[in-house]
């Protein structure tokens, strides 16, 4: 989605709900990668090698009637519905990939989700308790998932695809697919650690005085 989608929307700024503060930084933004959340989400590739199976032991039933190079043909059919299949299935990882936005700051991790219904996640860095990286075996590609603390609450039906796999009980919100996952991963995990290891300067309201009536003595104001 582009920067003129998202004025259009009334969203401000690309991928992020508001705004941003003037002492908040973007170091990072991204979205998944649409093959490999389509293949990760969506089992895609598990899907084509059970028609696949399927195509194969149909056409071995037929070797009793015709050879198995013909049996092949003749259950053909069924490698078209295996593509329409595949291309509902992309359509899909393609719908969700491009609506998501992840972004990092110095400050939180902001996730806009969500194909049909868009909706923002904010999360300080206070409210995640950890992340674990997990990279795909070629190209850099990986996901990182966020650990939020106890009082933390999210759904994982509403997260989806955006979460964990099979986190159901706890659902830990994740960064899908995201290419150059480890270093996205060193980003994050170096502006926590600033995030939370900065000093924070609180000011306190000291009471002011007046005269008590009557003397020189003062009181405490309520």
């Amino acid at each position: 989605m582009s920067h003129d989608d998202d004025m259009m929307q009334g969203v401000p700024e690309r991928g992020l709900p508001e705004k941003l503060p003037a002492d908040e930084e973007i170091l990072w933004q991204g979205r998944p990668q649409v093959w490999a959340l389509t293949c990760e989400s969506l089992n895609l590739k598990w899907v084509i090698g059970y028609f696949v199976l399927v195509w194969l032991w149909w056409a071995g039933t037929l070797t009793d009637q015709v050879s198995f190079a013909q049996g092949l043909i003749a259950a053909s059919p069924l490698l078209g519905i295996c593509a329409v299949v595949v291309v509902l299935l992309l359509a899909l990882g393609w719908a969700q990939a491009a609506s998501a936005t992840y972004t990092i700051t110095d400050k939180r991790v902001v996730m806009r989700i969500g194909a049909a219904l868009t909706m923002s996640l904010n999360l300080p860095y206070s409210k995640i308790a950890s992340a674990d990286l997990a990279l795909r075996r070629r190209g850099g590609v990986g996901t990182i998932a966020l650990d939020l603390t106890d009082s933390t609450k999210l759904s994982y039906l509403v997260c989806w695809p955006h979460a964990r796999p099979w986190y159901f009980r706890k659902p830990q919100p994740a960064l899908r697919c995201v290419p150059e996952a480890a270093r996205v991963a060193r980003l994050l995990g170096d502006a926590a650690e600033a995030q939370i290891h900065a000093p924070r300067i609180e000011r306190i309201q000291t009471p002011t005085t007046r005269p008590a009536a009557g003397g020189g003595a003062t009181v405490a104001a309520e």
